[in-house]
């Protein structure tokens, strides 16, 4: 038998906030879901969903196509209505909030949508000052001292500021959607497949920036995604949407956790592969 496939865990009650083996140990909790019910219609997406996202820590969310990874981030952040349950973020229930209350909620979160989301006629500078502008009140020598500074953090070469995203490679648009979501200095970091169509030393790259800023600005980071060496190169834990739910481990757990979808996602060919190339980098 597969090593990998050792002593498996059987899928059955989970520990609180989804998790397969109970991870808490005292810890914050920075995103709290409990009894999610989202729905467009009579198309359920999610039923009875709890999840729990640690302060500090890199949470990928990963499931199969039409599972509803990208709805259930919107949701969280705001952007859509759950028919049932309850969301708190940094210790607040989010529903019937006040509008005021509600914004100053979500700026201490930043988002990186899906392909950037970057206004194309505004330059990478004037983009960052969007957020920044609106709910900091800041004069405008100011504004541009913020955005050189943030472009600087995201990796971006100085010139990049007064660029438009037309004129920057994919991995520079990333970098610019990053530094958007990042200029209020928030506490939490959403990404929606922030590697989606690098190219694989690109997406690395920006694996290793997103990890760095982890560690430096103490951010609690959810993170969208479909690739598996992100997974592996710089995720605490993962939740796996599965049956309108999520299931929420570490690599090894999930690794040996019995469900067909999970078996075949991490320990099939392309999971090996992703596990063997970082096993080697974790060995230099």
């Amino acid at each position: 038998m597969n090593e990998d496939q050792d002593e498996l865990i059987p899928p059955g009650p989970l520990q609180e906030g989804g998790q397969i083996v109970d991870h808490r140990n005292g810890r914050e909790v920075a995103i709290r879901v409990r009894g999610l019910r989202t729905q467009f219609g009579d198309q359920i997406v999610h039923d009875h969903l709890d999840f729990d996202v640690f302060r500090g820590e890199v949470c990928g969310l990963v499931g199969g196509s039409g599972s509803g990874k990208s709805v259930l981030l919107r949701t969280i952040i705001g952007l859509n209505y759950p028919r049932a349950g309850t969301i708190e973020i940094l210790g607040t229930n989010t529903h019937g909030l006040h509008a005021n209350a509600l914004t100053r909620l979500q700026r201490r979160s930043g988002v990186l949508f899906q392909d950037g989301a970057l206004f194309s006629s505004l330059t990478v500078a004037e983009n960052i000052m969007v957020p920044v502008r609106e709910h900091a009140g800041l004069d405008e020598e100011t504004l541009w001292e913020v955005a050189a500074l943030k472009v600087a953090i995201a990796g971006l070469p100085a010139d990049a500021a007064c660029k438009t995203p037309s004129e920057l490679s994919g991995g520079m648009r990333k970098r610019a959607a990053l530094a958007r979501a990042l200029a209020l200095d928030p506490e939490l970091l959403f990404l929606d497949e922030p590697t989606a169509g690098l190219d694989p030393i690109g997406a690395g790259h920006f694996d290793e920036l997103v990890r760095s800023l982890q560690k430096s600005l103490g951010l609690t980071v959810l993170m969208v995604t479909h690739d598996l060496d992100s997974l592996m190169a710089i995720c605490d834990r993962i939740a796996v949407l599965l049956d309108k739910r999520v299931v929420v481990g570490t690599m090894d757990e999930l690794l040996k956790y019995d469900h067909p979808w999970v078996k075949e996602y991490f320990n099939g060919p392309r999971g090996r592969a992703a596990r063997k190339e970082q096993a080697a980098v974790d060995g230099k």
